[in-house]
């Protein structure tokens, strides 16, 4: 259950090349760095071909594609790849090894940092998403945060639902995200966490471990109200 398309739909990116269907879903991140480096140096150096704000800063290695627009005060550092229709809103910043699909969004004080977006992400508001993957139509509530590396900075494994402890061969290893899958405001995504597709995470949820297809994860805060004196 932990193979690419138990996850993600690959018809929708236009970079499924980075995933072996035979492997675990994370092995793609392994493979990023190569293969985005090898797509813009196959593109030349006219890599510019959307809308670009004079006071957008980009980098040298940045693919703008037909209808995408990078808004004022983004930064792009690049290598990135942004495609067809997706919008970088004012202030979003976008680290090294970025992919983003079509028609997605990336938001206003949000943070990217080696990781893929499937086509219609949406990463709106205050995120944070490294070494992570997010597939087509997911969607991160203001606020969510993709933690990608442990406190003790060991590399990071994923917990299986029958409690086997899975080595990614990754110290930097943020989440994937099925198809779909909603997570609430100010939730936190633990290292090697993995939703599959169609679940929702109630907002202010701290999740670890593989999260089956179509759940829905509660999380109730109790509120306690006393008079003021």
């Amino acid at each position: 259950m932990m193979n690419p398309a138990h996850f993600l739909d690959l018809a929708e990116t236009d970079h499924a090349a980075l995933f072996d269907p035979g492997l675990p879903v994370w092995d793609a991140l392994h493979h990023v760095r190569g293969y985005l480096d090898g797509l813009l140096k196959t593109n030349g150096p006219d890599l510019i071909h959307g809308e670009v704000d004079s006071r957008a800063a980009l980098g040298p290695l940045v693919y703008i594609a037909p209808g995408a627009r990078i808004e004022a005060f983004a930064t792009i550092q690049g290598p990135a790849w942004i495609g067809n229709g997706t919008v970088v809103r004012a202030g979003a910043y976008l680290r090294e090894y970025v992919i983003a699909g079509r028609d997605c969004v990336l938001g206003n004080s949000s943070e990217f940092k080696h990781c893929l977006l499937f086509n219609r992400c949406e990463v709106p508001h205050f995120n944070y998403v490294g070494d992570s993957i997010l597939g087509y139509r997911a969607h991160l509530g203001a606020g969510v945060i993709c933690s990608n590396v442990r406190l003790d900075r060991e590399n990071v494994a994923v917990t299986s639902p029958n409690g086997e402890k899975l080595e990614t061969g990754l110290r930097k290893f943020g989440a994937i995200v099925g198809d779909r899958t909603e997570v609430g405001c100010n939730s936190v995504l633990n290292p090697g966490s993995l939703l599959g597709r169609d679940c929702v995470l109630y907002p202010g949820t701290s999740w670890s471990g593989v999260l089956p297809d179509q759940s829905i994860v509660k999380t109730r805060i109790t509120a306690e109200i006393l008079e003021r004196r």
